[in-house]
């Protein structure tokens, strides 16, 4: 693997750079970061032989470049990177709903792959949707996402808008859920302490159990309800009419819609 230049290491960047490191993916000295407000994970990275925003000469050398910067901006983060960059240079974009065709544009028609990974690369249990139409690309960013988590190939670059619904922005639901358990059960008389240990402790352990693979969520749901009981109680709210389903549905659906806003 060739020398790496990031452009961005914010909080997706620098949970990339986390996971990384804690994969021991590459030598730190391949990195190099372009980011005015570099966080502390990039800061480490440093510390151990990256270099923080490389000279033109240095920036040459790069062989892969990871766009991870706000789709909003990153017109203005490429600038006139393009014409400094080798020929040989793979393009990696993370930016949400901008399309390959614009990225390989602005960089001189170089091959581009486009994925939406999770934050949770940083612990190495990410997930990555991938598309590319060029196979080294492809083969680029699967070799450096695959350290850090699940990736998952699309055929079609239209779906990454939906697998950015369904997978790039579903962590911040999950937590939006987390909070709101929370909330009630202290509403149902719990401590606030008590209902944070039993709603966390209880969700990823639940999540621990579907990651084994051995069942369906559906077939899960059916062995904790019993007929009649507690949980069949809770299940009829929050699968009713106006429950889960159609509120998940709608929730995807805006996340997919403003992911193509993003890409102009």
């Amino acid at each position: 693997m060739g020398p790496i230049l990031m452009l961005g290491a914010g909080r997706m960047g620098g949970a990339l750079i986390a996971g990384w490191r804690r994969a021991a993916a590459f030598p730190m000295d391949r990195l190099m970061i372009r980011d005015p407000q570099a966080g502390p994970e990039a800061m480490a990275a440093v510390a151990e032989g990256a270099v923080l925003d490389p000279a033109p000469e240095a920036i040459a050398a790069a062989r892969i470049v990871i766009l991870a910067v706000k789709p909003q901006i990153w017109r203005e983060a490429v600038g006139g990177l393009a014409a400094g960059l080798s020929p040989e240079a793979v393009i990696i974009s993370v930016a949400a709903g901008v399309g390959s065709g614009a990225i390989s544009e602005a960089f001189g028609g170089r091959a581009v792959a486009r994925i939406m990974p999770t934050t949770a690369a940083a612990i190495g249990q990410g997930t990555a949707s991938l598309f590319a139409t060029h196979s080294h690309a492809a083969a680029a960013a699967r070799d450096l996402f695959s350290s850090v988590g699940a990736v998952v190939e699309l055929a079609d670059e239209e779906l990454m808008h939906a697998a950015t619904a369904v997978s790039g922005s579903a962590p911040a639901y999950l937590y939006a859920f987390v909070e709101a358990l929370e909330a009630a059960g202290v509403a149902a008389g719990l401590e606030a302490s008590v209902a944070r240990s039993l709603a966390r402790s209880t969700l990823t352990g639940a999540a621990a159990l579907l990651a084994e693979g051995q069942a369906e969520p559906a077939e899960l749901r059916r062995q904790v309800t019993s007929p009649g009981g507690t949980t069949q109680a809770a299940l009829e709210v929050l699968m009713g009419a106006d429950g889960l389903g159609p509120l998940l549905e709608k929730a995807v659906a805006a996340a997919a819609r403003r992911s193509r806003e993003l890409g102009g």
